[in-house]
């Protein structure tokens, strides 16, 4: 079986027994081990019910969660770890994504510092984070893992219909859009993946729509004129 086939597998059919919380997290976000048959591995565990009341965003992150991995997948990209919805989770339903082995003192500012060689990966997270509208993309929520991919984890905060990117990645502000991924993105400008689409809401998917175009109309990254496009903490 393969990786990604192994790991949803898993994640969708196996045993989840909670481990522990992870701390200084937002929302409650839970490190559980999965089980199946003589296989077995760590998720993170996300439960609606563990979600702090916002007033910009309706309960039920989970869903944004899953709907930015498959985000990711639809275009290729493969920029978030396997992400399933579980509803019969031991704190009910819940997003569960596999969990990376990385070190943890890497993250993006540490990485755009000292390994040149992760660039390109993070500037294509900084293109994503446009399309889907990411309002949270700190340092620390992009990870190298423990085989040199890079990652990037915590999407429960994207696709509002308003715009509202809040990110640490302005170092590849203004750079022009790679070719093959404005090709990678252009069929989002017509239809957006029903399995996405429907995770979200009309306008949601209006709006991701609008960028996507904007982006091939000016296919440059985004470039923020105030100043104050920033999640707190940064890391």
């Amino acid at each position: 079986m393969a990786a990604c086939g192994r790991e949803l597998t898993l994640l969708a059919e196996g045993q989840v027994e909670l481990i522990g919380r992870i701390p200084r997290s937002s929302n409650e976000t839970f490190l559980v081990e999965i089980s199946g048959g003589d296989d077995s591995g760590f998720a993170v565990y996300k439960p609606e019910a563990g979600e702090r009341p916002l007033s910009d965003f309706e309960p039920g992150l989970y869903r944004r969660e899953r709907a930015a991995y498959l985000l990711s997948e639809s275009l290729g990209w493969g920029i978030v770890p396997t992400t399933v919805i579980r509803d019969e989770a031991p704190l009910g339903i819940g997003s569960l994504q596999w969990f990376i082995d990385c070190d943890f003192s890497e993250h993006y500012f540490t990485l755009y510092a000292d390994a040149p060689e992760t660039h390109s990966d993070l500037a294509r997270i900084a293109l994503f984070d446009y399309v889907a509208n990411n309002t949270d993309r700190k340092s620390g929520h992009v990870l190298r893992g423990d085989d040199g991919r890079v990652w990037g984890i915590d999407h429960g905060l994207c696709f509002s219909a308003i715009f509202k990117l809040r990110t640490v990645i302005w170092d590849f502000a203004g750079d022009p859009v790679p070719e093959a991924l404005l090709e990678d993105i252009a069929p989002l400008a017509e239809a957006v993946p029903v399995e996405v689409a429907e995770l979200l809401d009309g306008s949601e998917v209006t709006a991701l729509q609008r960028r996507v175009r904007r982006l091939l109309l000016e296919p440059v990254l985004p470039v923020d004129h105030t100043g104050m496009r920033y999640p707190w903490p940064l890391v």
